[in-house]
C-alpha cells in the first residue's frame, strides 16, 4: 500500500469513473486500474463494484476510501507545517461557499484574487453546509464560507461579516403599502421560503417564529426554491413576501429595490464566517483567504458589535 494508491482510490470515488479518475491523476486508465487491483489483492477485498455504472465502492470499500482521505489529509500536513513556518504565500486553497452567499461574493473574490494574489490557486465550490462540514473534516476542502455560528467541536470559525435581513414584498400584497414590516403580523403562508437544505431558511424560520396566523390548514400553493433570485421573481408576480440577506439586496436593480422593506423594531443579522478544521496548519495562507473575503464586502458589515444581533441557525 502506498500514497499513490490512496490518491487513486479517492479519485475513483470522487468521479465514480475509472477513465475520469485516471485523467485527473495524469496516468493512463490501465495503470490506475492495475494499481487499485493490486491494493485489492493485498487487502483481499473488493473496494469498488465495477459491475455498476457509475462505479460504486463496496460497503468495506466505503470505509477504506474514508480512511484513505483521512490518511492523506494528515500525510500532507507534514509539508504544510514546513510551508507555514517559512511563511509560504502560494499553494492551493479549496474553498466551499453556500449558494446563498456565492452569487454575490464569488465575483468580487475572483477579482481580488486575480489582481493581487495570483500565486495562490483558489478553487471555489458551491456546497451545502452539511456537505461542506463533511468535506472539510475529511480534507477534501480546506475551508468554507457559510452562515454560523456552528459551534462544531472539530471546526474553527472566523467571523468575517454580518448582514441584515430585509423583506422583499410583492407589489400585489397589501403589505406593500407599509414602510416597515412587522414580523408579528406576518402570516407564514405568505412567506416564500428556500428549501430545507439551506441554512438561511432556518434563520428565517427563527426570525419569523413561524406562528401560523391563518386558519388555512393547507395553503393552495406551497413553493420552495433553492434560489433567492427565483423567490424574488415569484414575489414579483404573486402576493406574499420573501426574506433576503443584505448583500443580495444590495445587488438588486433599482426597480427591484423599490420592493425592499426593513423590519419594524428589529435588528437581526446573519453571521458569515470562514471555517476550517481545528487541525488546519497553513495559517499564512488562511490569513490571505480571510483578507480576500473581507476586502470583498463593505467595511460597515464587518463591525463586530453586530454579533449581538445574530439569528441562530
Amino acid at each position: 500500500m502506498n500514497i499513490q494508491q490512496l490518491e487513486y482510490l479517492i479519485a475513483v470515488d470522487n468521479f465514480r469513473h475509472f477513465a475520469k479518475a485516471a485523467e485527473i491523476c495524469f496516468v493512463t486508465q490501465p495503470t490506475l486500474s492495475m494499481m487499485i487491483q493490486k491494493l485489492e489483492e493485498e487487502l483481499d477485498v473488493k473496494i469498488f463494484d465495477r459491475s455498476k455504472h457509475p462505479v460504486e465502492p463496496t460497503e468495506i470499500g466505503k470505509q477504506i476510501v474514508e480512511q484513505a482521505r483521512t490518511s492523506l489529509k494528515y500525510f500532507r500536513k507534514i509539508k504544510e507545517i514546513v510551508e507555514n513556518e517559512q511563511n509560504v504565500t502560494k499553494g492551493n486553497f479549496k474553498l466551499g461557499i453556500i449558494p446563498t452567499i456565492a452569487s454575490y461574493l464569488v465575483p468580487v473574490m475572483l477579482h481580488q484574487h486575480q489582481s493581487e494574489y495570483e500565486a495562490i490557486e483558489l478553487t471555489l465550490k458551491e456546497s451545502t453546509t452539511a456537505n461542506m462540514i463533511k468535506e472539510i473534516l475529511n480534507g477534501t476542502l480546506d475551508g468554507g464560507v457559510l452562515a454560523g455560528p456552528l459551534n462544531h467541536p472539530g471546526l474553527i470559525e472566523y467571523p468575517v461579516y454580518y448582514e441584515k435581513f430585509y423583506a422583499y414584498v410583492s407589489p400585489h400584497d397589501e403589505a406593500y403599502e407599509e414602510k416597515e414590516i412587522d414580523l408579528e403580523m406576518i402570516d407564514i403562508d405568505n412567506v416564500w421560503l428556500l428549501e430545507n437544505e439551506h441554512c438561511l431558511r432556518g434563520q428565517i424560520e427563527r426570525l419569523c417564529r413561524l406562528k401560523r396566523k391563518s386558519l388555512t390548514a393547507n395553503p393552495p400553493v406551497k413553493y420552495e426554491s433553492g434560489s433567492i433570485d427565483t423567490l424574488i421573481n415569484v414575489v414579483d408576480y404573486n402576493p406574499g413576501i420573501t426574506i433576503i440577506p443584505e448583500m443580495h439586496a444590495m445587488g438588486l436593480s433599482e426597480e427591484k429595490q423599490e420592493n425592499l422593506r426593513p423590519f419594524k423594531n428589529l435588528t437581526a443579522v446573519r453571521e458569515v464566517s470562514l471555517i476550517v478544521s481545528k487541525d488546519y496548519v497553513r495559517k499564512t495562507l488562511l490569513n490571505i483567504i480571510l483578507k480576500i473575503i473581507r476586502n470583498s464586502v463593505p467595511k460597515s458589515m464587518q463591525d463586530p458589535n453586530l454579533k449581538q444581533y445574530v439569528v441562530d441557525l
